[in-house]
């Protein structure tokens, strides 16, 4: 299993739309939007090498140096199988 974190969604969006949208935007605005374009990268290209599986995205979990931290109110935000 793979863990991926993406941790300057805001800046992402701010170079993609400019600073004063990315400011009238909520950062978990920013981080959801971000998700689904990585999302749909992953899936395209884990498609086109032959892999078959399922990808998440999910709020509650924290990867903190090597201790993996889950919230009580974990959730599955997207799910998808490719």
């Amino acid at each position: 299993m793979i863990l991926l974190s993406i941790e300057n969604s805001s800046e992402v969006v701010a170079k993609k739309v400019g600073k004063f949208i990315e400011r009238l935007t909520p950062d978990r605005l920013d981080e959801a939007k971000v998700e689904e374009v990585v999302i749909r990268k992953l899936i395209e290209n884990l498609v086109a090498e032959g892999l078959h599986g399922q990808i998440a995205a999910v709020r509650g979990i924290h990867l903190q140096e090597k201790q993996l931290q889950i919230d009580e109110h974990m959730q599955v935000r997207h799910h998808d199988h490719f």
